[in-house]
């Protein structure tokens, strides 16, 4: 009896020692297999500034005052190869008065925008160019307090263009920082506009069609997006400040539009990978 206790005892340590040396190497292959299929870097961001708008179809005077803007900005990035995808969301609001303070103008915007990135390793790993396309889909519309027979006119527009960033990431004061620099550059675009003296009623219910639907090039539409982050990372969260300047600007139809942003951003960031096996 006590013999076959004791094999019985034996065969319980000669398992447990296979499930000992088993587990970490199972631990290892699965380590060994699983590949990273894609670095996601997506932000969260708010912006406040200072925005300047001109747009003659509703009148002649600037207007200046202050916009918030909430940007959702995601960053696609693939281990295996050199190019990445962005996707940036925007929402705008903006108030703004004249020089006299009487007049009024309130404005909402959509801007959608996606890239495919070439990135160009610099220095290692701790500097990235990246260069590549961008189209971008902008909805929205501005209002003025003052006017009564066209009180509002629509942005309505599409555009593609170049686009470029640079990164830079390095360790100081025991942190990891990385500063980055996003610019694009619209060079081919389409965009709504009424001619000069004609009103919505006469697009929009008399069908009376006078070359609203306008090309855009940097000619007759010269326009700008730069946004400079820095980063830091502290513990768990990636803390990030910025600054904001857009510049959107056109003159089509004998009409002038511009709208002139510099904001301070300040938001998170969140990395995290995904895995196939």
């Amino acid at each position: 009896m006590k013999k076959t206790n004791n094999h019985h005892f034996s065969r319980c340590h000669f398992c447990l020692l296979l499930a000992v040396l088993w587990l970490p190497s199972m631990a290892i292959w699965s380590q060994e297999t699983s590949e990273v299929r894609k670095e996601i870097t997506h932000s969260h961001m708010i912006s406040i500034g200072e925005t300047d708008i001109l747009d003659t179809y509703l009148s002649a005077e600037k207007y200046n005052g202050s916009e918030l803007r909430y940007i959702s900005h995601s960053l696609w990035n693939y281990p295996d190869s050199h190019w990445s995808q962005r996707l940036i969301h925007q929402g705008v609001l903006s108030m703004v008065e004249d020089r006299s303070g009487k007049g009024s103008e309130s404005g909402g915007l959509y801007s959608l925008n996606y890239a495919l990135l070439r990135r160009f390793p610099l220095a290692g790993d701790r500097l990235q160019l990246s260069v590549g396309c961008m189209a971008e889909l902008n909805i929205g519309a501005l209002y003025n307090s003052r006017n009564q027979n066209n009180p509002a006119q629509v942005r309505l527009s599409t555009d593609i263009g170049p686009t470029a960033s640079l990164d830079w990431s390095f360790r100081l004061l025991r942190l990891n920082w990385t500063i980055r620099d996003e610019v694009s550059v619209p060079v081919l675009g389409l965009m709504f506009s009424p001619n000069y003296g004609q009103s919505y009623y006469e697009i929009f219910d008399l069908g009376n069609y006078e070359h609203n639907a306008v090309v855009t090039t940097p000619f007759n539409a010269p326009s700008m997006h730069n946004l400079l982050t820095l980063d830091a990372r502290l513990r768990k969260i990636t803390l990030r400040i910025g600054y904001l300047c857009d510049i959107q600007q056109a003159e089509v139809n004998l009409l002038k539009q511009h709208t002139y942003t510099h904001a301070f951003i300040i938001g998170l960031v969140k990395n995290f990978k995904t895995t196939k096996k």
